[in-house]
């Protein structure tokens, strides 16, 4: 046989000791590495990361702004709250209901707060009306546009309204 060091079955399939101790070796190495690499290991949260706030957020932030606009120039001019409490109201039920599709609630109507003060004169007032709903229009058309097609039929009669308030404030 030889000098004793190998054997048939070593030489045949051209392992060695020497070469299976190394490659142990490998292996304990890297796995005593693997883990100093592996930072996110010690340092994972396991809490989840929220989800983003839904795109329709800003939208029933804004029917929300939208109502209390009109409300507070139904206030300021009385002769105008048969025309502008109704709208008020429409505004108020688009925010529900966005806020029902998104799964968040809807502050009360006293709480929000309209961005500006109403006119000083009734006219005045319904141009300032009119001009919060052809942004609103627009921002809710760009919202329809690129909503999935099951919010599109809501958010489409909402543009469809805010469209029909600006005729009704002429």
């Amino acid at each position: 046989m030889g000098n004793g060091r190998t054997t048939q079955r070593d030489q045949a399939s051209g392992h060695s000791r020497r070469k299976l101790l190394s490659a142990g070796a490998l292996l304990v190495l890297g796995g005593a590495v693997m883990p100093l690499t592996g930072c996110d290991l010690f340092d994972r949260d396991d809490q989840p990361t929220p989800p983003p706030p839904d795109p329709l957020r800003p939208m029933v932030d804004e029917s929300l702004a939208l109502a209390a606009a009109y409300r507070a120039s139904a206030i300021a001019h009385p002769e105008l709250a048969d025309r502008l409490n109704p709208i008020a109201e429409t505004h108020t039920t688009h925010a529900t209901e966005l806020a029902r599709v998104i799964g968040v609630t809807v502050p009360s109507a006293a709480s929000a707060a309209p961005t500006s003060a109403p006119a000083a004169d009734p006219n005045g007032a319904r141009a300032a009306l009119r001009a919060l709903e052809k942004t609103a229009q627009q921002s809710a058309t760009a919202a329809c546009a690129a909503a999935p097609a099951e919010r599109a039929a809501l958010l489409g009669s909402i543009v469809a309204a805010r469209a029909t308030h600006q005729e009704a404030l002429k």
